[in-house]
C-alpha cells in the first residue's frame, strides 16, 4: 500500500515563525517518531535505488572503503609488535575498544552522517528545498544522499569485535553479552546525537564541519585506546561533558573487570542507555533551536 504524506507535517520554516511540523501537541510523541522514521526510510530507499543503478561502481567503492578503514586496526597491531600491553590492556582488549567505538560511529554515520553537510546546504539554498517537503526536516537532512558505502566501517569493526571476543574466552556470561549489545546500541545513539548536535552549530557558524568532526571521528579515535593512558581531566571531560565514555570505556571496564580511572560508582558502568537518551533529547532540542533561528537564503 502506498504511503501518504500529511501536508500538516511540513518541515518548512516560515519567516519569523515556528517550524510547521516540529511541534504538534495533538499528536503523541510515538506517532511523531514513527512518522520521522518512515520519512527517513522512504528518502533513504530513493537514494539507494539511485546508487544501485551503477552496481559495479557501488561494490568497488564499498570494498575500497572497507580496505581503507581496516588500515586503522593494522596500525594498532603494528604498535603491539613493540609492546605487550598498552596502558595495561592487551591487544584483544584494545580490539574490544576499537570494535565497539568503530561500530557505533560507523552505524551512526550510515544513519545520520549526511547531516554534517548542513552548512553547505544552507549556503547553496538546498536546505530551503528540503524544508518544503512534506516530511520532518531532520529526517530529510539525515537521509539526503544516503549511501550504503559507509557500511565499510561498521562491517570491519564487527569483524575486529568478533575476533576480540574469540580471543577473550571465559569472560562472556549472558549478562556480559547483554551489556555488550546494550553499549553498541547506546553508542550508536550517542554518536548520532553528536553528529546532529555538531551540525546544528552550522546554522550560526557555516564552516563548522571540521569542528563537528573533532567530536565524532576524533571521539571515536580517542575511544580506541584505554582510558588509563589519558589525563584524568580528559577522562572526566568525556564522561560528564560529552558522554563519550559511555560508548565503551565504562561498560567495558565492567565486562573486563577493570576499575575506571575516575573511581565512579558501579552504576555508571550500566548507564549507557540513560546517557544515550539524554544525548538524543539534547540533540533534538538543539535542532529545534537551529530551525527557529534559520531564516533561509531567499533562493
Amino acid at each position: 500500500m502506498a504511503e501518504t504524506f500529511d501536508a500538516g507535517r511540513l518541515g518548512a520554516v516560515p519567516v519569523g515563525g515556528e517550524p510547521f511540523g516540529t511541534a504538534l501537541p495533538s499528536e503523541p510523541l510515538g506517532a511523531r517518531i514513527r512518522w520521522a522514521v518512515t520519512s527517513w526510510r522512504l528518502a533513504a530507499a530513493m537514494w539507494m535505488r539511485a546508487q544501485f543503478a551503477y552496481r559495479a561502481s557501488f561494490w568497488l567503492t564499498s570494498a575500497g572503503n572497507l580496505l581503507i578503514t581496516s588500515l586503522d586496526f593494522v596500525v594498532l597491531v603494528l604498535m603491539f609488535r613493540h609492546t605487550g600491553r598498552l596502558g595495561g590492556w592487551s591487544l584483544p582488549e584494545v580490539g574490544l575498544l576499537y570494535g565497539t567505538s568503530g561500530f557505533s560511529l560507523g552505524l551512526a554515520d550510515v544513519l545520520v552522517g549526511s547531516v554534517e553537510e548542513l552548512g553547505g546546504r544552507i549556503r547553496s539554498g538546498a536546505l530551503d528545498v528540503l524544508l518544503l517537503r512534506p516530511a520532518p526536516a531532520l529526517s530529510m537532512v539525515c537521509a539526503e544522499r544516503f549511501t550504503l558505502r559507509r557500511l565499510g566501517r561498521p562491517v570491519q569493526s564487527v569483524l575486529v569485535l568478533g575476533w576480540a571476543v574469540h580471543q577473550l574466552p571465559g569472560r562472556w556470561s549472558a549478562a556480559h553479552l547483554l551489556l555488550l549489545g546494550q553499549l553498541l546500541a547506546s553508542g550508536t545513539v550517542i554518536f548520532g546525537a553528536l553528529f546532529i548536535g555538531g551540525a546544528v552549530v552550522q546554522f550560526w557558524w557555516g564552516e563548522a564541519k571540521e569542528f563537528q568532526n573533532s567530536f565524532t571521528y576524533g571521539g571515536a579515535t580517542l575511544l580506541r585506546y584505554p582510558p588509563g593512558i589519558f589525563a584524568r581531566e580528559l577522562v572526566a571531560g568525556v564522561t560528564f561533558g560529552l558522554p563519550l565514555a559511555f560508548v565503551n570505556w565504562l561498560p567495558l571496564c565492567r565486562i573486563l573487570g577493570r576499575p575506571d580511572p575516575l573511581g565512579l560508582p558501579g552504576a555508571f558502568e550500566y548507564a549507557s542507555p540513560l546517557a544515550a537518551l539524554l544525548s538524543a533529547a539534547a540533540a533534538g532540542l538543539a535542532w529545534r533551536a537551529g530551525l527557529r533561528a534559520y531564516r533561509g537564503t531567499g533562493s
